[in-house]
């Protein structure tokens, strides 16, 4: 089993010497890497921590700097924005390790944008384990996960737990990513972005599949 702690960064953003922008990141790092597998999982997500720091310069600040200087322009309250990368292990044995990785972007106007990445790696190899490779002897795995996520759509519309966009039997189809997806201790857990099934409201719909229905090569 890998030990892990957190790898930590903060930047902060200003103009005018007025802080506009904060992000913040929390990702997981092995304790020690000694090993070629550990070193691979402490170098993937420094580069994660890098890369969304470099989409908060280059992608958030400079919308920022815009509603900054409009809001300046009309006397308005000044914009303050945050981004926080973070993570959540949910799922460890002594063949995988799996979690998620989430980033939040929260601005002055509108709810906050969720956008979720899972993981879930091979502790022999230190690659990732393909969705496919949880369904080794079924054909139309993927037909199989889409007819569970609309039969779950339809019980909870049944029961007025969640409400979902009037096209998502077709956007559901067409924002299934196999990419989407981490174990759990119930089961296999797939899901969607935020937005693209359901209303901001229902954040991002995540669907179950019970490991007496995962198999694994």
């Amino acid at each position: 089993m890998i030990a892990w702690e957190p790898l930590t960064a903060e930047r902060v953003w200003t103009v005018d010497d007025i802080p506009v922008l904060t992000a913040e990141v929390s990702l997981p790092q092995p304790v020690s890497a000694a090993d070629a597998c550990s070193r691979r999982f402490r170098r993937y997500y420094r580069l994660q921590c890098r890369a969304f720091l470099r989409y908060c310069e280059k992608g958030l600040l400079p919308q920022v700097k815009a509603e900054y200087q409009a809001a300046l322009a009309a006397s308005g309250p000044l914009p303050s924005c945050r981004a926080e990368l973070t993570y959540h292990v949910t799922y460890q044995d002594t063949r995988f390790l799996s979690l998620y990785t989430q980033s939040r972007e929260t601005a002055p106007a509108g709810p906050a944008l969720l956008i979720r990445r899972g993981d879930t790696w091979d502790l022999a190899s230190g690659y990732p384990v393909p969705l496919s490779a949880f369904f080794p002897s079924r054909r139309g795995w993927k037909r199989s996960l889409l007819d569970r996520a609309a039969e779950e759509i339809r019980r909870q519309e049944r029961a007025g737990i969640a409400c979902y966009h009037e096209n998502w039997p077709h956007a559901l189809r067409r924002c299934f990513n196999p990419q989407n997806y981490y174990l759990t201790e119930e089961g296999l857990a797939f899901f969607f972005p935020m937005y693209a099934i359901a209303p901001a409201a229902e954040g991002i719909p995540t669907f179950l599949v019970p490991w007496k229905e995962v198999a694994i090569e």
